[in-house]
């Protein structure tokens, strides 16, 4: 066990608890401490159907569990074997540097001033406030006080995860392509092209020979490299090698869990929708989903109009991608039929994630489209939540989170497709090359 003067101090932000309500937990044998305005203004987040809402109801129960009836002391109570103690520290008042710096006493401010407190009254030990709001952070810094995001979940090495969805290897000799392309959906077996390698399962592959090349994945159930087709998808046909690739794994029924990211205009989206819509047949229903993250805390309810009036402004570009797809066929063809139909049926449904929440997931294809801006344990909840006969898929761009208390490394997306990789059941690609529009390509890269 740790000395008591090497043991850090780490004083918690509310926004750290309403993203991980178990966080207490996760830093080893250090001491916590919550400020009692937390406490306060986690109060203010019990009620409600979100999963900050949620966060701050177990967070309540957990607290009370650990408490028990115990009056809080000096030392605060011991959070179980392997961890330190938790201490409610009450308010404390603001320093003469605190005063002149902040005219405001809200309750970021008087975080901050617990954290400056409890700073000098330890000077032997190393005292940290944790807190996902990066201003917070700059401030606490500046007086003197350390601070730090919580890092828990933060993927550490993104750009390999990245990386690892699709791999290009050269000089492949030219008897295994021409193999592979005999052979197609059969496969070769992976032991010609990776003699004594481990390989991960569902990995996709550009293989390139002096004389050709070829698309191909790791099929883990049958242990071949399978050729990848070019797939005509309910009238979308891939453009680039990526597109190819997430079809494949979109139509993949031995893939019940897909994660497609990349920036804007790579067909993320649509991609996933005509993928859904060409399975129809084989799935009950197709949920189309996102998260609202600009009314921030607020529920739909603050908006005026019934659900769908609430809701349609933020699902537009959902219905956007469904267009797409709709010219692609004459307006009263059988396939414009089929998609009325199924609007009309609640067949598909788009839909604000908040309002998906509740349902049967059972024998439906789910996709979540935005998901860089939910949190791990947001993600975690709607993939467990899964029945039989699930398709779900992930959609989003790591780059554009709109969340102000999640970044690259510590969004759901990124959290998925780095602690899922090689999984048998599932599959991650990433979209690099825009095919919206060569103004929209160049405007992303670089504006």
């Amino acid at each position: 066990m740790a000395d008591s003067t090497n043991k850090k101090i780490f004083v918690l932000d509310t926004n750290v608890i309403l993203h991980d309500y178990k966080s207490i937990y996760n830093f080893q044998e250090n001491d916590i401490v919550i400020p009692i305005v937390v406490l306060e203004e986690l109060d203010k987040f019990k009620r409600g159907n979100d999963q900050i809402n949620f966060h701050a109801r177990e967070f309540a129960r957990e607290l009370d569990g650990i408490l028990g009836g115990d009056i809080l002391g000096a030392e605060g109570v011991s959070l179980g074997a392997g961890h330190g103690n938790l201490r409610i520290q009450t308010g404390v008042p603001f320093s003469d540097k605190m005063k002149i710096s902040f005219s405001e006493d809200i309750p970021d401010h008087r975080i901050l001033a617990t954290a400056e407190y409890v700073t000098k009254q330890h000077p032997e030990r190393k005292v940290v406030l944790v807190t996902k709001d990066m201003n917070l952070r700059v401030k606490a810094k500046a007086l003197g006080v350390l601070a730090q995001d919580y890092l828990t979940d933060q993927v550490k090495d993104l750009d390999t995860s990245i990386g690892k969805s699709i791999s290009t290897l050269d000089g492949v000799p030219d008897e295994l392509i021409a193999s592979l392309y005999e052979q197609g959906e059969k496969g070769v077996p992976v032991e010609k092209f990776f003699p004594g390698s481990e390989v991960k399962g569902n990995h996709y592959y550009v293989l390139k020979s002096g004389s050709g090349s070829a698309l191909a994945c790791y099929d883990p159930d049958r242990r071949v490299v399978r050729k990848v087709e070019k797939l005509n998808t309910f009238g979308i046909y891939p453009k680039n090698a990526e597109q190819t690739f997430a079809l494949d794994a979109l139509m993949n029924p031995n893939i019940p869990l897909v994660a497609l990211s990349g920036k804007a205009g790579t067909g993320k989206t649509l991609l996933a929708l005509a993928a859904a819509l060409q399975q129809s047949k084989s799935f009950e229903q197709i949920y189309l989903a996102r998260p609202i993250v600009a009314l921030s805390n607020k529920d739909l309810g603050y908006l005026p109009g019934d659900v769908n009036e609430k809701v349609t402004p933020y699902m537009q570009p959902l219905f956007d991608n469904l267009n797409v797809i709709r010219h692609r066929y004459n307006m009263h063809s059988p396939e414009n039929q089929m998609i009325d139909e199924m609007l009309k049926d609640e067949k598909l449904v788009i839909s604000a994630l908040a309002y998906i929440r509740g349902r049967s997931l059972s024998n439906v294809f789910f996709i979540v489209d935005e998901a860089q801006n939910l949190t791990p344990h947001e993600v975690k909840t709607i993939i467990t939540r899964a029945g039989e006969g699930v398709k779900m898929v992930f959609t989003g761009d790591i780059d554009q989170i709109d969340s102000p208390y999640l970044d690259r490394q510590s969004n759901g997306l990124s959290h998925l497709f780095d602690r899922m990789e090689g999984q048998n059941i599932f599959a991650h690609v990433h979209l690099q090359k825009g095919e919206r529009s060569y103004l929209a390509e160049v405007a992303s890269n670089l504006l």
